[in-house]
This record gives C-alpha cells, structure tokens and sequence, in this order.
C-alpha cells in the first residue's frame, strides 16, 4: 500500500512540475551526505566506464531520458513490481530497494548497489541475504524529507497548543466559540519553550530550525560528535536522553528505527517527560509504546501528543488511541510536498550519475548500525 501510495505521489508531482514550471522551487543545494560515502563500482583510472544496468521502479519516460543524459553508460529498467524485478535480477547492477526480496539477492549475482527512495531503510537492512553482501553500497533518501515533514511537525503543534481541532469543530457546527473562550485552557506560547530534538540529523534540524524561529530553546541529542547548529543550545549523546526530557516543554522524536530506538518511548521513559509538555513523533510508530502513550495522555502526564505515525499503522478504527485526549493523528503523510519530490528527484539523479561514473554515493547507510 505504501509503495502504490509513494508511486501515485511522485507521478503527482511530475504532472504538477510539467505543468505548473513557474511554481517549481529550485534546490538550492542538493540533498544528501557524503558521511561513510562509498564507491559501489570503481573505475580504474585510464579505464572507460563499465556498461552498467540499473532497475527503477515508476519513473517517466522523461526521468529516464535525463538519467540517460547525466550517466550514459547506465542502462535503466523499470520493473512494474516485484515478479517483474525478479525476471531482470541477473541483468542488474543496481536496484531501487523496494524490489529487494532474500530471492532477488539469489539472482542478482552482479548487484552492487540499491537504493532507498524513503529515509527508513527499515523494511529491508535486516534481510540477513543483505547482510551477507557487504560489498553491496546501501543509500537512503535522508535529507530529503526534512523541510516538508518539520512544517508538517510544526503544523501538528501549533494545532495543538493554539486548540485550533476545538475552533474548526466549532466552525463545523457555526458556533462562535471553543477553546477559552468556553473556558477551555488558554492557549500555549512556544517562545521561551524548551524543543528537545531527539536525533539531530537532517530532519531534525530543519525542525529545530523552526523551533528557533518561533522563539523557543532548542536542546538535542545525536550519536556522532558533529558540532550543533546555531540555532541549537546543546547536544547531548542519547544517553543522556533521560536527564534531558525534564528540562523539554516539547520533544520531537527524528531517531531511526533500530534495535535501541524500538520502544525506547516506554512507560518510563515518557514518565521522565516534563509535565504538561508535548510529543511530537514523525518518525516511526514503533519507536513509541503505545500503550504507555495513552496512559500518559489519558493521566495528565503529557499535554498533548501529534502523531504523523503510529504502532500498529495503519490504525485500526476500534484502536483507543483515535479517542485518547489531545491527539492529533495525520496518517504518515509529512514528507508529502512539492519541494520533496524536487529534492527526491535531484538525489536521485546525481546518484545514478555518480554511480555510472564511479564516484563516491551520497546518503550511504552503514547496514551495522541499521541507518
């Protein structure tokens, strides 16, 4: 479902690209990371660029025409699905990562590369027929996402802390009223507010960017010793990460799902948070124990909760966190955007250009670590 969802969306946006030019935004700077960069096929020097083969998943026939300009020597395929990936997986020398089955990985004996077009490479880094093949070179598109899903992020919240679900169901039903003006809680400022950013990489700091920008402090945590941004106070490693829940007003969770981020949102955890604050979680439903959540809603602990994903997703109709206190649910659309599919696409391209002429990849993901 996700993929037809993610497949419908670019096509969407292509159709708007095409016919909408003077709307498009230019990419100011290409997205991506050369941190843990790695060569998937190696070009001897002296030596002409191999004929390599790579299997796309729906791409026009104009995106396969600007692959072909910007990397001549690759070949792209499309495949419809994943029966028709495994018809073309002895010819391939790189592959879209939703096509990634332990089969596929049998056939495709020349394989050197895949690539994620989502951030989380969750779904897939765990296939032990992956893990067997270091020399396969995974990337992700990280980076990507992040200014689309921080204003989707921002959004949520200010929705939360300005009551504005009470004022649209009292519009609905033409009532001049909600919130405090019937005697509901007044209305929180974020200026002076404290921001914790739990994973500091590319989407978190278009978040904290943000954060700063309506006035609030902005604390974070990160594994690497990168140094912090402006606009953000401190960092701290992520065990530090329950001695600095109670100074945050607002907690913003942008880790990666990995073995130690699965529940790391347990009921302890969240019984560090500060009361009265708020948690913001575009990330992954699993990061977070659901039941632990509603309890904390449920007892005052936490003000409010916006969620973009959720555990188990999608959510059930009969599920009790739709009806749990201050909760604002969209259902894993943040990176929805027409700058997103921009940026996805110039990833995209300078990769295929940068695997046909042996360069170093962008936004590769140590398969170990699981991010």
């Amino acid at each position: 479902m996700r993929l037809a969802r993610n497949a419908a969306r670019i096509a969407a946006a292509l159709v708007f690209m095409a016919f909408c030019p003077h709307a498009v935004h230019a990419v100011d700077e290409l997205p991506g990371s050369l941190r843990n960069a790695r060569v998937a096929r190696p070009v001897p020097p002296g030596e002409a660029s191999p004929s390599l083969t790579y299997l796309a998943g729906a791409l026009t026939d104009q995106q396969v025409d600007e692959l072909r300009q910007v990397a001549p020597n690759v070949r792209v395929l499309r495949a419809s699905g994943r029966d028709d990936a495994m018809q073309k997986a002895t010819e391939i020398d790189g592959v879209e990562a939703r096509f990634l089955s332990p089969e596929l990985l049998a056939k495709a004996t020349k394989l050197s590369w895949t690539h994620a077009t989502s951030a989380g490479v969750d779904r897939f880094i765990g296939m032990p027929a992956l893990k067997e093949r270091p020399s396969i070179v995974v990337t992700n598109s990280r980076g990507v996402h992040g200014p689309a899903i921080a204003d989707h992020a921002m959004g949520m919240l200010l929705s939360l802390t300005r009551r504005l679900p009470e004022y649209r169901d009292a519009q609905l039903k033409k009532q001049w009223g909600g919130g405090d003006r019937d005697g509901g809680p007044q209305a929180v400022a974020l200026q002076g507010r404290t921001m914790l950013v739990v994973g500091i990489g590319g989407i978190g700091s278009e978040i904290a960017k943000r954060a700063h920008g309506f006035g609030m402090r902005v604390i974070a945590t990160r594994r690497s010793d990168t140094p912090p941004e402006p606009f953000v106070e401190r960092v701290g490693k992520p065990d530090e990460l329950a001695a600095m829940l109670v100074e945050a007003d607002v907690v913003a969770i942008c880790v990666p799902l990995t073995k130690e981020t699965e529940k790391l949102f347990d009921a302890t955890m969240i019984g560090r948070m500060k009361k009265g604050s708020y948690l913001i979680n575009i990330a992954r439903g699993k990061i977070v124990d659901t039941d632990a959540l509603i309890a904390a809603l449920k007892d005052g602990r936490i003000a409010g909760a916006a969620l973009d994903v959720t555990d188990p997703e999608p959510l059930p109709a009969d599920h009790p966190l739709w009806t749990a206190p201050n909760v604002l649910i969209t259902p894993h659309v943040a990176a929805d955007g027409e700058l997103t599919e921009e940026r996805w696409w110039a990833l995209y391209k300078e990769n295929i250009r940068r695997f046909g002429a042996g360069e170093p990849l962008l936004n590769c993901v140590d398969v170990a670590a699981g991010y």
